[in-house]
């Protein structure tokens, strides 16, 4: 069993494995082959002959004032089919990729766990906790519905490009990973799906983005909203976010600036300069997970 680069005929059987660890339907999982997919984007491991674990990877780069950038893998779609478990094929497809990204000069790898329990297998296989965000849950009351939307607050939609120039500006002063324009087109791809997408929203106190998307017809998951502490104030107070949106339950994910942190990504260096120049103490905003 070795890993290996996907080839194109590898994609019925990329395709079937990920809807079957995943449940994901087959509009969802077509995004990903349209807008993203390459043979050197997704590798696997093999047992006789048969593609028994995958995973995809997204070509970011962990930006760190003050240290540097530094071109990182970030993990996607880890899946092993469900007969092969427990035999440690995933960790053995882990390594084999850490052995490619090294043959490409990648220092660091990243992923965000899909379940709590699988913060401890990565765990096991060299990550480290190390991004966080702040999350907000909110529901419309139906007794007193949410405060109009004032004209002076709407969405605009951007393009990935558009959208990831922004994003810049506004996380220049955080460590965090920035997300090149095809991983944005990905993204782009995911909001559609549900009718959401890529915006900007210009309030009396500066810009503020917000990639949204629909986990139901009633809940919609504004996966980061990125914006100066009184412009996010401003886009979320009084139920106007909800009511825009018009959704009955929101979930706002930002930078944390204030209050609890909740763990969401994880870290692997992969040099040893890397390694022992990172603070663990300090940690670092991933945003989009593509969850």
């Amino acid at each position: 069993m070795d890993t290996r680069l996907s080839f194109p005929a590898d994609v019925p059987a990329l395709r079937a494995l990920w809807s079957l660890a995943f449940g994901d339907d087959g509009a969802y999982v077509d995004n990903f082959f349209h807008t993203y997919y390459r043979p050197d984007r997704v590798l696997v491991l093999e047992e006789e002959g048969q593609v028994r674990s995958m995973t995809a990877w997204f070509d970011t780069v962990f930006v760190v004032p003050g240290r540097g950038k530094f071109r990182t893998a970030y993990l996607y779609a880890v899946a092993t089919h469900p007969d092969c478990r427990g035999k440690g094929l995933a960790a053995r497809l882990l390594k084999g990729a850490d052995e490619y990204f090294r043959t490409l000069s990648i220092p660091a790898v990243t992923t965000v766990p899909a379940e709590p329990s699988l913060h401890n297998f990565f765990g096991a296989n060299g990550f480290r906790e190390c991004f966080v965000h702040q999350s907000q849950v909110s529901q419309l009351n139906a007794e007193r519905p949410g405060s109009p939307v004032p004209p002076s607050l709407s969405l605009e939609a951007l393009s990935p490009a558009g959208y990831g120039a922004l994003r810049e500006e506004l996380l220049e002063d955080i460590p965090h990973i920035f997300y090149p324009e095809d991983t944005l087109t990905y993204q782009a791809g995911c909001c559609a799906l549900g009718g959401g997408g890529l915006y900007r929203a210009d309030t009396p106190y500066g810009p503020a983005l917000l990639c949204v998307e629909w986990a139901s017809q009633e809940k919609a998951v504004v996966k980061e909203l990125l914006a100066g502490p009184q412009a996010a104030g401003f886009v979320q107070e009084e139920g106007r976010l909800l009511s825009l949106l018009g959704a009955s339950i929101l979930e706002v994910r930002s930078p944390v600036r204030e209050g609890s942190p909740v763990p969401f990504g994880m870290l692997k260096w992969l040099d040893s300069e890397g390694a022992e120049g990172w603070d663990w103490s300090s940690t670092g905003y991933l945003g989009l997970a593509f969850d």
